[in-house]
């Protein structure tokens, strides 16, 4: 709870039998958050024994996808402050305070891992994600006239109630790279948004995207065709028409 607000957190799930039961007691134990959907994404056998031994919802996403198992979520969830999050080790729990200290300014928050400081030992943020990720944010900053971004990546993101519902119909991608459609949407939607650095941690196991050079690649690529087929088509008002200039922080 924060502030009368009921705090909600999605988890989508793959591959991370081995650390998610973990995750999900670490954020509930930063004393914030409320409710806990996880959503089993065809996942690892064994994942769903190892949520049942939390106070965790599951459900179940069939279509395969990063961003059809955080869309899931989404509309699963009850609370007023809504944080989506990785259960494989990577961010903490205890950030949660900072993402909601943050909330009272804004309408979405964002978490970057690009803060040096905030990159701990072993995390999977090399040279090549780091600053993949900070380019293509500064990619969004230029084209669509906005600023304070530097990373398009980071999970680690809230949202309120009614933002969500404002921009939760336009989501269109089903894959890796529903971040950045998230971020975009934040922006033409005119919504008020604020970064902020996040702690990076050490995944447990490996991951099935990032965790490969050339797949990580291709991510980009996709990446940066989505930020500018956005940014065309809100030129032309095909999918905004004449919306609201965005707001920042």
């Amino acid at each position: 709870m924060w502030d009368d607000r009921k705090v909600s957190l999605v988890f989508p799930t793959y591959n991370e039998k081995g650390s998610i039961r973990a995750a999900i007691e670490d954020f509930f134990a930063s004393g914030y958050v409320d409710e806990i959907i996880v959503v089993n994404n065809n996942a690892a056998a064994g994942t769903e024994a190892e949520v049942a031994k939390t106070r965790a919802v599951q459900v179940f996403e069939k279509q395969q996808g990063y961003g059809h198992a955080i869309r899931k979520g989404l509309e699963c969830v009850t609370g007023d402050l809504i944080i989506i999050s990785e259960p494989d080790g990577t961010f903490l729990g205890a950030d949660v305070l900072k993402m909601l200290a943050y909330s009272d300014s804004a309408d979405v928050v964002f978490g970057t891992r690009t803060t040096n400081t905030m990159i701990l030992d072993g995390a999977n943020m090399g040279l090549f994600l780091k600053w993949g990720n900070w380019a293509a944010a500064k990619l969004i900053e230029v084209l669509f006239f906005t600023r304070h971004l530097s990373d398009v990546g980071c999970t680690m993101r809230l949202i309120e109630r009614p933002a969500l519902e404002k921009i939760r119909g336009q989501f269109t991608v089903g894959g890796s790279h529903f971040g950045p459609e998230f971020m975009l949407l934040t922006i033409l939607n005119g919504l008020t948004f604020v970064e902020i650095p996040v702690r990076y941690n050490k995944r447990v196991g490996e991951s099935s995207v990032t965790g490969h050079f050339w797949k990580a690649f291709r991510l980009g690529i996709i990446m940066i065709r989505l930020i500018l087929k956005h940014r065309v088509k809100s030129w032309f008002g095909v999918l905004w028409g004449n919306r609201p200039s965005a707001k920042r922080l």
